[in-house]
């Protein structure tokens, strides 16, 4: 691989995931890419998802391909790299050893809270599917690598303090903080998956990170959604006590 600094984020679903991409594509240097084991892993599961086959069409069906590319000339020749990835695409059989050469970063959110957002999008899913247990895997692995925790990152934290946040994100990532990643235009971007019509409506129409809004509580869940999240919480703390805090430069 070149020394293009390649960053993976590792999210769930239902996160600020598309937010922290814009972001980071509105760096001069960085070039993004949006979930791109995505084909792979509806090819491989058979998951019904919405406009499954234009996503299974847009991209490689073979993991193999995926990471050829990921490890691969950065588009551009850009300095920097940034991989918006889902964990729960990791699915068996398809090997990480790819991403020890990689920065790689946990975005996480208190399950209860993407369980309340998930719901509205799809039904009868499992742990697995919101990206739980891949995501500490993940975690486990690259913590195993460094001999410390890598950069994990609170959704709501970057929300409440933007610039804190991100600032410390580059920081833990190995980069300089850029006032760019604060404001974007509106709209779609090439670089946005083909699902984006549906996942992504919001997300067009912000031109920075929205204000923090009141998550939802474990009591507001449905009974199936309470055992989800029941089982989701320790994996959740697990990582939630090493997220970065806020850094801001004098």
């Amino acid at each position: 691989m070149s020394a293009c600094v390649r960053i993976a984020m590792w999210s769930g679903p239902r996160n600020i995931s598309t937010a922290m991409m814009r972001a980071f594509g509105n760096r001069a240097d960085c070039a993004v890419s949006d979930e791109p084991f995505y084909g792979a892993y509806l090819h491989a599961t058979g998951l019904d998802h919405p406009m499954r086959k234009e996503v299974i069409a847009s991209q490689p069906g073979d993991w193999r391909e995926v990471v050829a590319h990921l490890t691969g000339p950065p588009p551009g020749g850009r300095a920097v790299w940034y991989q918006k990835h889902m964990t729960h695409h990791m699915i068996e059989g398809f090997g990480r050893e790819w991403t020890d050469g990689f920065v790689n970063a946990f975005l996480i959110r208190a399950p209860e809270a993407v369980l309340a957002s998930y719901a509205r999008k799809r039904q009868d899913f499992t742990l697995d599917e919101i990206g739980l247990p891949a995501q500490v895997a993940l975690f486990e692995r690259a913590a195993d690598r460094l001999g410390r925790a890598p950069p994990v990152i609170e959704g709501a934290d970057v929300l409440a303090e933007p610039r804190g946040a991100l600032t410390a994100l580059c920081e833990a990532c190995g980069l300089a903080f850029d006032e760019a990643m604060l404001t974007w235009p509106a709209g779609p971007r090439d670089s946005d998956g083909v699902w984006a019509p549906v996942w992504y409506e919001a997300v067009e129409k912000t031109t920075g990170f929205a204000a923090p809004q009141n998550e939802a509580r474990f009591e507001e869940l449905p009974d199936a959604l309470k055992r989800i999240a029941e089982a989701g919480r320790p994996l959740y703390e697990r990582l939630s006590r090493h997220r970065l805090t806020a850094r801001f430069r004098p």
